[in-house]
């Protein structure tokens, strides 16, 4: 028991150290040398990552906050999903999952859709999922912070339970981001959006049936390879 709570310790004082290495730049500086095997590097990255994927999803088996979070959105008249920099490519991965099984799911790109035309029309009805990393774009947090005050409902994917859009959340999902490379990781935050999205389809009404339509189209447009890599067993 004592070795286990010496562990928890250190690995909080860890992730504590690792919260003040804020830049891309910092973190290099801190976690990358250059006399270091590729080898070596390789085993402290699985390492890392294999501690932060099960942080994780020890706090959320702990917190239920995946499934309400996966409620909300199931419940939601309109699901808006967002970020930016490198959290639109969370936002885009959540979103191609979730539209494949629940209809009026929109990506907040900036381009076709943005913000300010989102925020004109926000019903109660509404959610917006917001991924929000560190160093927090401004964008993301404001544009967070008018959808809740416009009557909307906000689940925020994010790496701190202190970061600028908690304390406005309805639903909060903290992903643990420690990693060996500059860059935080995304395992955590990946796996999140699986979840999310398989909580959330297995209580959604209609899905097998949007899935069944979704293949057969997908068949009648041509969409995918139709030989043996496409995943069917081989035959004879």
């Amino acid at each position: 028991m004592k070795a286990n709570k010496s562990l928890s310790a250190a690995t909080n004082e860890e992730d504590a150290h690792d919260r003040t290495l804020v830049s891309p730049g910092e973190r290099y500086g801190e976690r990358i040398r250059t006399n270091v095997s590729a080898e070596a590097l390789q085993a402290r990255v699985i390492e890392a990552e294999t501690r932060s994927l099960a942080q994780t999803f020890d706090e959320l088996s702990r917190t239920g906050d995946a499934p309400r979070a996966a409620a909300l959105i199931l419940g939601a008249r309109r699901r808006y999903i967002g970020g930016q920099g490198k959290a639109a490519a969370y936002a885009e991965l959540l979103g191609a999952d979730l539209s494949a099984t629940l209809s009026n799911v929109f990506l907040v790109d900036g381009r076709a859709l943005t913000p300010l035309t989102v925020l004109t029309d926000v019903r109660a009805s509404d959610v917006l999922v917001v991924f929000s990393m560190r160093r927090y774009r401004e964008d993301t947090v404001r544009f967070g912070e008018l959808f809740r005050e416009s009557g909307g409902q906000l689940v925020v994917i994010t790496d701190s339970a202190d970061a600028p859009l908690a304390a406005v959340a309805s639903a909060l999902i903290r992903v643990h981001t420690g990693s060996a490379s500059y860059a935080d990781s995304p395992t955590s935050v990946a796996a999140v959006c699986h979840l999310l999205s398989t909580l959330t389809t297995a209580s959604a009404k209609g899905a097998r049936r949007r899935l069944t339509v979704r293949d057969r189209f997908g068949r009648d447009l041509g969409l995918y390879h139709a030989g043996p890599a496409a995943g069917a067993e081989p035959r004879g």
